[in-house]
């Protein structure tokens, strides 16, 4: 992919999806009717099960995963298909726009605009008001925290009753947390992939990756009010193991802040904002796994809610690797541990 974009002949996003829409084909469920729509410019697609229902069903609102490359509504039938069919609930699959055409903000004002137009619309779609669900991993689990912020001054609108977050990507300041360290080689997410895609979608040059690993482009009093929220301190020691704390962050380096600066950004950074906003945050039902570079985001983030006694459920998959949810039937590609994320995010909506 990366010769062929200095080729000029095909970008790596491109590329990527290329070789995703062979690998990943979706199934007809005889149980769901499943419709492709657009808000506006967003694609959706809408499941519904078939089977009539004497009361309104749960909603659940969903943002695959992708780091804004790949990923898409194609990518992600088959498990949204599980979701709405194991919980029976409408599922609405927002298929935001993405790379190359497309950078930051568009992932998180896709999402927030297509769950604005389906929460004014629920009764349309035989939803009750007062159980609706966001989920999403990766990139979309942290668009979750984004969009609820925003939703939060939206007091016309149904109030989200719990959040789903998948293996997320919470914070784009702190890449020397443990999990960065003892994980940065494993697939699917590496570190170097993580670190392309993180500047391409935000639009930062690639020769500014060292400063952003060093922690070069943080400002000191920067690093001094958010440190309680971002650093190593939060992880629990048990999950320490072989990290060797560095000196973070490094040397302030002013023109690397500049060319980052939007990267703490509170819109893009829910850990950074106020401790009365976190507290008015919904349920959170948390995936971690212990083979994901980002395992450390999730406890960050655990840790944050829990802090301003929002109720957190936890599933850390010790075996579970970074994307292993979209496998879950892709045989002889799936693992134990995709089917064992998907039954425990079942269980958790269907108790709601």
């Amino acid at each position: 992919a990366n010769i062929l974009e200095k080729m000029r002949i095909c970008s790596v996003p491109r590329f990527v999806r290329i070789i995703q829409g062979i690998i990943f084909t979706k199934k007809k469920d005889p149980k769901l009717v499943v419709t492709d729509l657009h808000f506006g410019t967003i694609p959706v697609r809408l499941f519904q099960p078939k089977t009539m229902s004497c009361s309104p069903r749960r909603g659940i609102i969903f943002y695959h995963g992708g780091g804004a490359v790949m990923g898409g509504l194609d990518c992600y039938h088959n498990v949204c298909a599980f979701l709405a069919r194991e919980t029976d609930s409408v599922l609405l699959s927002v298929g935001y726009r993405k790379l190359p055409d497309y950078h930051y903000p568009i992932v998180t004002s896709d999402c927030l605009n297509a769950s604005i137009h389906f929460l004014k619309r629920l009764n349309t779609y035989g939803v009750d008001p007062s159980r609706v669900v966001v989920c999403g991993d990766s990139i979309g689990g942290g668009v979750i925290a984004q969009v609820i912020r925003a939703l939060m001054g939206q007091k016309d609108l149904p109030q989200i009753r719990a959040q789903v977050v998948i293996y997320p990507i919470i914070q784009t300041i702190n890449f020397q947390l443990p999990s960065t360290q003892q994980n940065k080689s494993v697939p699917f997410l590496t570190w170097d992939l993580m670190l392309m895609f993180l500047c391409k979608y935000m639009a930062i040059d690639l020769s500014w990756q060292d400063a952003m690993l060093k922690g070069t482009f943080i400002p000191p009093e920067t690093w001094m009010k958010y440190r309680k929220w971002l650093s190593a301190d939060n992880i629990p020691e048990s999950f320490k193991n072989k990290y060797q704390e560095s000196q973070f962050p490094g040397p302030f380096n002013e023109a690397a802040y500049l060319e980052t600066k939007h990267l703490f950004d509170v819109g893009n950074e829910p850990l950074l904002a106020d401790d009365e906003t976190i507290a008015q945050f919904p349920d959170l039902f948390l995936v971690s796994c212990g083979q994901d570079i980002l395992r450390d985001d999730a406890l960050l983030y655990k840790k944050r809610l829990e802090d301003q006694g929002v109720p957190v459920s936890w599933c850390h998959v010790e075996d579970g690797f970074h994307g292993a949810m979209v496998l879950f039937d892709k045989q002889p590609f799936s693992f134990p541990c995709s089917q064992k994320i998907l039954n425990a995010v079942v269980s958790y909506i269907k108790g709601l």
